[in-house]
Order: C-alpha cells, then structure tokens, then sequence
C-alpha cells in the first residue's frame, strides 16, 4: 500500500489561513462601489437643462390640452350652428308661403260666382309665384328647349318633322332650380 503523504505543516497553516483571509474580502458587498460613484455632485448644468426639458414638456402638454378642448368646442359649436342654419332657412322659406296658405283658405271658404274664384285662385298663383322669386326659385322648361338629361327628365318620345331633334316637344310639369342646384327637373316629352 502506498502511504499518503501529509503535507508539512508551513503549507497546511497556509492552506487553512488563505480560506479565511479570503472570506473577509468575499463579505465586502459589491453594491459599495456604485454608490461612491453616485454620490458625486451633480452637474448643475444637466439639472437645469432637465429642468427646462420638463417646463417645456408641462407647456406642451397644456397647450395640447388646450388645443383639443378648443376643437372640441368648435366642432360642438358647428354642429348647433348648422341645425340652427337648418332651422332658420325653413323658418324662413314657411314664413313666405304662410300668406299664399292664408289666401287658399279664404278661397275654400268663400262662396261667390265662379268669376270671382277664378280671379282669387289667380291672384293666390301670382302671389305664390312672388314667393318663389323672392326666395332665388327659378322654373325651366318650354316646348321647343334643347333636351339637356341634367335638368330635364324624359318620360316620352315623340317623331315630329317639323321640331329639331332632341327638342322638348311638350312639358307636363316645370322645372325648378335654386342658383345652381336643381330642385326638380322638367318632366317633358322629347323629339327623336
């Protein structure tokens, strides 16, 4: 058998004294060394310019803030004028025509001659007609027009030798328009 060979006794009080010397330097916390770097002054620059950085951010926020509460109560705002513009404008167009209305009436409850009828349901005509004038309400469409599809709606055609082709040959009932818009075409019979 081999014997074990005992190291001498300088080397084994150094092995047993290295463990222990070395335990002392393990217990150090490691967290020391980044605190003795944040515990160095800051630099007064960085912290007024981080400083201005964060009025500025609050400034923008704000007026950001503002912003939408402005556009908020614009598009409120449009909205209530655009149902009171709706309001107005056939407030408006009713207000004319409540005379025509009151001339229809008395008409209906007048008894008389068929003269005088005639005469009153005349006068209501023209007076409805002024209304529709007053209000910017042109009528189109006469026999004999070039047939245009945009402002005349074509329910018949009709051959006729004497009439230009694609001419209004009869109308049956006006057109009106307001400006530019058309309120309603004119139903007419059409010239091939």
């Amino acid at each position: 058998m081999a014997k074990k060979k005992t190291p001498p006794a300088d080397e084994t009080a150094k092995t047993q004294a290295a463990p222990e010397a070395e335990a002392p330097e393990a217990e150090v916390p490691q967290a020391e060394a980044p605190e003795t770097g944040a515990q160095e002054a800051p630099d007064p620059e960085a912290a007024e310019k981080l400083a201005a950085l964060e009025k500025q951010t609050a400034d923008l926020n704000d007026r950001l803030l503002r912003t939408l509460a402005e556009y908020d109560n614009y598009r409120k705002r449009s909205v209530r004028e655009k149902e009171q513009a709706y309001a107005d404008s056939k407030a408006a167009v009713l207000t004319e025509l409540l005379p025509v209305l009151d001339n229809f009436e008395r008409a209906a409850a007048a008894a008389g001659e068929y003269a005088d009828y005639r005469k009153g349901v005349e006068m209501i005509f023209s007076q409805l007609q002024a209304a529709f004038a007053k209000l910017g309400v042109e009528s189109f469409g006469a026999a004999g027009d070039a047939f245009d599809p945009n402002v005349h709606n074509a329910v018949m055609h009709t051959e006729d030798a004497d009439a230009p082709e694609n001419s209004v040959a009869q109308v049956f009932s006006k057109g009106y328009r307001l400006g530019d818009r058309v309120l309603r075409p004119a139903t007419v019979q059409v010239v091939n």
